[in-house]
C-alpha cells in the first residue's frame, strides 16, 4: 500500500489556534463575522499551522505536468505534443499562470512527471515516471508501481518546496487529455454516470463530448476500479500529473502546510488524496468553481467551498494564483485591522 510506503501522518488541526483567532477576529472593529469567507480563511489557515496569525509569505505554484494515452482516441481538440509546448511556456514566465503568479508573489515550480518526449530546461524539475500513461481504454494507464512512485515523488517535491521555505502551496498542472482521466476518476468515486461528470474540457463541440462521455464509460466498465483502494484507481483511469498531485497535496498536509487546489483536475488529484487520508481535507483550501461539469459535485465530495466564482477552465493553476490575494487579504485583516477596544480607547482619547 502507497500509504504504508510513504509514512506520513496528518495532524490534527490546532483547536487552540482556531480559537485563539476567531477571538481576534470578534475583537475587530466589525461585527462579528461580517468579513464572511474572509475570516474563514484566516481562522482555517490558523488552525493549519498554529499559529494566530499565520505567515504565507513564500508561496508555491507546483505545476505537474504529464501525457495522457487517451489522447490518441481523439478526447481532446488539441494535439498531445502541445502539452511539451504548454510546458515550455510556463517555463518560459509568459503563460497565464505566470503572470497571475507574479501578480500574487508567487513563484512556479514545474514538474515533468510524465511529459511525452524529451524536455530539458534548467528551471524544469525531471521526476518522469515514463513518457505519458498508456491508453486506458485499451488497459490501465499504468501500473500500480508507477503510480505508487509518481505520488511519492509529489509528496517529496512538496517537501523539498517546503524545507526551502514555502509556506503556502498552489496546485497547477499540464496534461492534454488530462480532463478525461479526471472525470474517469471522479465517475469511479462518486458512482455517477459519465453523463454528470464528463463536460467539454479543451471546448470539445457535441459530437466530441458526446463520444468523451461514452469513452469514459467503456473505460469505467472495462476497468472496474475499486473506489475503496486510491491506488487502484490511480493506476487504471489516473494521469501521472494527477498522482504527482496526491502526493503533493498529502506531503504538505503532513507539514502542516495549507494547500490551495486550482480547479477540475487539481480537485480530482485532491479527491483521491482524500481516499488515502481522509482528514487531508482539513489542509485544503478550493481557490474557484470551473466552468467544467462535475467539479461542483468533486468539491462536495471533498467538502470545501470555493472562493471565486469566475467561468474559468484553463488550469495551469491560474485560479490558485488568483486565491492566492484572498488569502494574503485574509492575513492582513488579522495583522492591521484595529480592534473595537483600540476604536474605543481613541474615542475616550479625543473625548469624542
Amino acid at each position: 500500500m502507497v500509504r504504508n510506503e510513504m509514512l506520513i501522518t496528518i495532524p490534527p488541526l490546532d483547536q487552540k489556534a482556531v480559537a485563539r483567532t476567531r477571538k481576534r477576529l470578534d475583537g475587530l472593529a466589525k461585527p462579528p463575522g461580517s468579513l464572511g469567507a474572509l475570516e474563514e480563511i484566516a481562522v482555517r489557515l490558523a488552525g493549519i499551522t498554529g499559529d494566530m496569525v499565520p505567515s504565507v509569505d513564500h508561496k508555491v505554484i507546483i505545476i505537474m505536468a504529464g501525457d495522457h494515452g487517451i489522447v490518441t482516441e481523439g478526447v481532446s481538440n488539441y494535439p498531445q505534443h502541445l502539452t511539451r509546448l504548454m510546458v515550455r511556456t510556463i517555463l518560459g514566465d509568459n503563460a497565464a499562470v505566470s503572470v497571475l503568479a507574479r501578480q500574487a508573489g508567487a513563484r512556479t515550480l514545474v514538474v515533468d512527471m510524465g511529459v511525452a518526449g524529451k524536455m530539458e530546461h534548467p528551471g524544469l524539475l525531471d521526476r518522469k515516471i515514463k513518457q505519458g500513461t498508456d491508453n486506458m481504454l485499451l488497459g490501465p494507464a499504468m501500473s500500480e508501481e508507477e503510480a505508487t512512485r509518481a505520488v511519492i515523488a509529489g509528496r517529496d517535491v512538496a517537501w523539498s518546496a517546503i524545507d526551502q521555505g514555502a509556506n503556502l502551496i498552489g496546485t497547477g498542472e499540464m496534461g492534454i487529455g488530462n480532463t478525461t482521466s479526471s472525470s474517469a476518476i471522479l465517475a469511479v468515486f462518486s458512482g455517477f454516470p459519465p453523463e454528470l461528470v464528463v463536460g467539454r474540457g479543451t471546448g470539445c463541440d457535441d459530437e466530441r463530448l458526446q463520444f468523451k462521455r461514452e469513452l469514459i464509460r467503456q473505460v469505467v466498465e472495462k476497468h472496474r476500479p475499486d473506489p475503496r483502494n486510491p491506488l487502484e484507481v490511480l493506476a487504471k483511469v489516473g494521469g501521472l500529473e494527477i498522482a504527482g498531485l496526491t502526493g503533493c497535496i498529502l506531503g504538505a498536509a503532513s507539514r502542516r502546510v495549507p494547500v490551495v487546489i486550482d480547479g477540475f483536475i487539481s480537485t480530482a488529484a485532491a479527491l483521491v488524496a482524500s481516499r488515502f487520508e481522509p482528514s487531508v481535507t482539513d489542509y485544503i483550501l478550493a481557490s474557484h468553481l470551473s466552468e467544467e461539469t462535475g467539479h461542483e459535485i468533486m468539491l462536495g465530495m471533498l467538502g470545501v467551498k470555493p472562493m471565486l466564482h469566475m467561468h474559468m477552465r484553463l488550469g495551469e493553476g491560474t485560479g490558485a494564483a488568483l486565491a492566492f490575494n484572498l488569502i494574503d487579504a485574509s492575513i492582513r485583516i488579522l495583522k492591521e485591522m484595529a480592534t473595537l477596544d483600540e476604536v474605543l480607547s481613541l474615542e475616550e482619547m479625543l473625548g469624542v
